[in-house]
């Protein structure tokens, strides 16, 4: 998690001690955090070998797994909160993880970039697609398989009959609840089963 602002909010919704699991975790950067500020404790999951080193040097524990074979070594509601920030959008089997994110977790929280922020849709209109902060890439060079919307993403949950316990998005480190559809680069979600 490379943006402080994003780590921040993220971190106001996981309650203090929680059991986290964090579903590509980087650098282990946001579970550091929460070990340090909210007394928190649990495993990264990662693939790359570079953030898999960098975690184990931030004192963090990590699992070096490939998500797109699942959470079969994981019980049901093993954690109290798993989180996905970021993570979504490169998975093959988004609608599983999804699921697997709730059945592992008690609680579910998932940030990805909001492609139907109003600059995303703007430069779709003038025929090119968009290249942000949160959106860093060109559309030949990018790690998304997919990109999804905030609107998208709670069809997505209701359709798997996830109950939403809070929903916003984040423009530079602040909460919009007011259209963050179309007013946040980023979707934030907190689930669980229904």
């Amino acid at each position: 998690m490379s943006d402080p602002l994003i780590m921040q909010a993220i971190a106001r919704l996981v309650p203090q001690g929680s059991r986290v699991l964090d579903l590509g975790c980087g650098d282990g950067a946001l579970l550091a955090y929460l070990q340090q500020h909210k007394g928190c404790s649990g495993y990264g999951v990662e693939l790359d070998d570079t953030n898999v080193h960098a975690c184990v040097e931030r004192g963090v524990n990590v699992l070096q797994l490939n998500l797109d074979e699942g959470l079969s070594l994981f019980g049901d509601q093993s954690f109290d909160v798993v989180l996905q920030i970021d993570t979504l959008q490169h998975l093959r089997n988004a609608e599983t993880m999804l699921r697997e994110t709730v059945r592992v977790g008690r609680v579910g929280i998932l940030a990805f970039p909001n492609f139907a922020h109003w600059f995303n849709r703007l430069s779709v209109l003038r025929g090119r697609m968009p290249v942000t902060k949160r959106l860093p890439y060109q559309w030949y060079d990018t790690p998304n398989i997919r990109v999804g919307t905030y609107a998208d993403f709670g069809d997505l949950a209701r359709k798997n009959q996830l109950r939403i316990m809070d929903a916003f998005g984040l423009q530079q480190g602040q909460e919009v609840r007011l259209w963050p559809n179309m007013m946040a680069g980023t979707a934030v979600y907190k689930l669980q089963r229904g």
